[in-house]
């Protein structure tokens, strides 16, 4: 085999069409795109215009409402704590408070508080304070033989 004798698969690449190269191309003068209006000009592209007819995305319904005061936690796992302890970059003799959590590196923020979740397995005996937690995680901090105490975050109402 020679580099001559190379040449794809039959169908394998198609050719290209070539626009504006004079009447015998079939697609010269205006290349296809009629004569004059806004379709025939370049750079311009109607999107979602149907005609005067009403555009499918006014047609269907909005979803959804994102709240514009929403909370927003940074998560932790209760096997991630777990493993920070092993690590020796959490003292599970003291009380774990939020500030621990950050200066660890467990967490980099601590943006509207801290939640823990029950996510792992936790078998050290701990006592933890931080902002939310799930009751699944409080129920197996309590199991290991630790407690998990939720702070009452400032300004929020109990209803």
């Amino acid at each position: 085999m020679k580099l001559n004798e190379l040449h794809d698969n039959e169908g394998a690449a198609r050719k290209q069409k070539r626009v504006a190269r004079g009447p015998g191309s079939g697609k010269g003068k205006t290349a296809g795109r009629g004569i004059k209006g806004q379709k025939s000009r370049s750079g311009v592209a109607i999107g979602g215009y149907e005609g005067g007819q009403m555009p499918l995305y006014r047609r269907l319904p909005k979803r959804g409402f994102t709240k514009p005061n929403a909370k927003q936690y940074a998560v932790i796992n209760l096997g991630l704590i777990e493993k920070f302890i092993a690590a020796g970059k959490l003292n599970a003799a003291e009380e774990i408070t939020e500030d621990a959590l950050i200066a660890s590196g467990i967490t980099k923020g601590r943006h509207d508080g801290i939640r823990v979740l029950a996510k792992g397995e936790i078998t050290a005996k701990i006592t933890l304070k931080v902002t939310g937690a799930s009751k699944a995680a409080i129920d197996a901090v309590a199991k290991a033989g630790g407690t998990l105490t939720v702070a009452e975050v400032a300004g929020a109402s109990a209803e």
